[in-house]
């Protein structure tokens, strides 16, 4: 009888059968894998390795953060109204039922009482902004103190001051959308602002509200604005900001294994992308926490905006409240020339000094990189305490923010603590210049006293709190040498340059200009590096390491021969 095998599956050999779905997938990633580079760049970086330490979780929050924000603002935009448009309040919050306001009051008011989980998102994309800022400006200064933002990565800090911006300007947008009575006092107040600008100002405001204040456009366009532009060149710069951190690899503590040319830390698969996805729903869920527990911009008390009006100690959100302080203390300076009215104690605060800040942040950089001469690469941090005059500049900018800042309460202070405003505002003028030059000096000085600390620690031993009386009746503390981790911990730092002297210069042949600007940055190179402490010599590591373990012999000794000692003879 002939069998018909005509039927029987053929075998596959030693291959592992797979499911036509499975082709299917392969033959699309491969197919996109051969003109994109997918894969290529996924087995790349999924293996990157990133550094661990608490400092670098200052930018991950401003990310987590961020999506928040995102998620949040994805499900305010489904019920908020944009409208300026007049309507008769009928909703569920009893105290403003028949009043008229605007359409925009009325959908917040709707989402605070009436949808589902609305006030808690409400304010849960309130506080993710406050968190966004704060956490951009917290991460910002780490990046400056350690010097992370040297070569080559200060395009990556211009992007970082460009978010801080934007994202002020974003948050500004947002409180602004409800219209409500200290929202519109806001809007009131930036109208001001535009209209000091000097000759084109009225243009602009014009431009800006569709006609004059307020009109019927400002919240539409805010909204637009925030929704749309804004948080688009976000998304982009975020998104830049993120490349350029896995191209340049991040910068890690100095350390054993630790050099110039590799990071020491886990990879992104599995631990890295674990602890970040862990992470983000902590920022999540201490946003919901904060939006649930703590009331923040009750619009419903305010009521709607009404240009007669302004509510008593009306203050922006915080990332606004020092060009307000600026504002409130400057002298009410103006000029009258050919018929204007340049208002100098607005433009001043309000027009020059924001821009003139974030220039000045954004030169950081490039200012010291041409002061000290430096142009090598930098994967390695720095202590602050090994960069006086570096982290002086950041401390007495600080100091200025910080002034500035305190002066938009002036009123709430003087009301609390039963002070004069006046003499709130005199001092606060005087202290916003003098302020920062004495915290550059006190920072400086402490910054090289700890230089010197780090010497002795390294020279002679850390403290032991061991004390040792000698024969003669003295008595002394004795030190105990540094471990090998945390000597070259305290050594992994290059040696401050030596600035050129004017012989040096003149000898270079230069002329005119050039000449100049070569004496002028060997000046400032003298300052910049002025009383720095440098680290040991390997000669003199030797030497102290040799002390100190002579003093070590010599304490077992003392001790084996004191009152206290141990064993079978004592």
């Amino acid at each position: 009888m002939s069998v018909d095998v005509s039927k029987v599956a053929t075998t596959n050999g030693s291959t592992p059968a797979s499911p036509k779905g499975a082709k299917a997938a392969g033959a699309i990633a491969n197919w996109a894998d051969e003109r994109l580079g997918l894969g290529t760049a996924m087995k790349k970086n999924l293996r990157k390795v990133f550094p661990d330490h608490w400092s670098f979780m200052l930018g991950e929050i401003a990310l987590w953060s961020f999506v928040v924000l995102l998620l949040t603002g994805v499900f305010l935009t489904l019920w908020f109204d944009p409208s300026m448009q007049e309507v008769t309040y009928n909703g569920s919050y009893d105290p403003l039922r028949g009043v008229h306001m605007s359409a925009a009051y009325a959908s917040s008011l709707e989402i605070s009482f009436d949808v589902r989980g609305g006030l808690l998102l409400r304010q849960m994309h309130h506080w993710a902004a406050m968190i966004f800022i704060a956490s951009m400006m917290i991460h910002m200064m780490r990046v400056y103190f350690t010097g992370a933002f040297r070569k080559p990565r200060e395009l990556n800090w211009v992007i970082g001051c460009l978010l801080l911006l934007l994202g002020t300007i974003e948050g500004f947008t947002g409180y602004s959308l409800p219209d409500d009575l200290l929202s519109g006092t806001g809007i009131r107040a930036a109208d001001g602002f535009i209209k000091a600008t000097p000759v084109v100002g009225t243009y602009l405001s014009f431009f800006l509200f569709g006609g004059e204040f307020p009109g019927d456009s400002i919240i539409p366009r805010l909204y637009a604005i925030h929704i749309l532009l804004i948080p688009g060149i976000l998304l982009a710069l975020v998104a830049a900001h993120m490349l350029l951190l896995v191209y340049h690899k991040h910068t890690q503590w100095p350390g054993p294994g630790r050099t110039e040319q590799n990071v020491v830390g886990y990879p992104m698969l599995p631990v890295y992308a674990a602890k970040a996805g862990g992470f983000f729903f902590i920022v999540f869920g201490i946003c919901a926490f904060m939006g649930g527990l703590f009331t923040l911009n009750p619009v419903w008390k305010y009521g709607p905006y009404d240009p007669s009006k302004v509510t008593a100690g009306s203050q922006p959100d915080w990332y606004m409240g020092w060009p307000d302080g600026l504002l409130r203390i400057i002298p009410g300076w103006e000029t009258h020339l050919f018929g204007h009215t340049i208002s100098w104690n607005v433009m001043i605060p309000i027009l020059v000094m924001p821009p003139l800040m974030l220039m000045i942040l954004m030169a950081l950089p490039f200012i010291e990189s041409w002061i000290t001469g430096d142009k090598r690469e930098h994967h390695l941090l720095e202590r602050p305490r090994n960069a006086p005059t570096r982290t002086a500049i950041m401390v007495a900018l600080m100091t200025f923010y910080g002034l500035a800042w305190a002066g938009g309460g002036n009123d709430i202070i003087a009301i609390k603590l039963h002070l004069s405003i006046n003499q709130i505002t005199y001092f606060l003028r005087v202290a916003l210049f003098v302020g920062p030059v004495i915290a550059f000096i006190i920072t400086r000085r402490w910054c090289i006293s700890l230089q010197r600390h780090d010497e002795a620690k390294l020279l002679h031993g850390y403290e032991t709190g061991v004390l040792v009386r000698s024969p003669d009746g003295a008595y002394a503390e004795k030190h105990l040498p540094l471990s090998n981790e945390k000597a070259y911990t305290l050594t992994a730092r290059e040696r401050d340059p030596i600035p050129e002297t004017p012989e040096e210069i003149e000898a270079l042949g230069l002329e005119g200009r050039a000449l100049r600007l070569r004496k002028l940055r060997a000046r400032l190179q003298t300052a910049f590096y002025a009383d720095n402490v440098q680290k040991p010599t390997l000669a003199e590591l030797e030497e102290g390491q040799h002390h100190a373990e002579h003093e070590l012999h010599e304490l077992e000794a003392h001790i084996a021969a004191g009152p206290n000692r141990h064993g079978p003879d004592a």
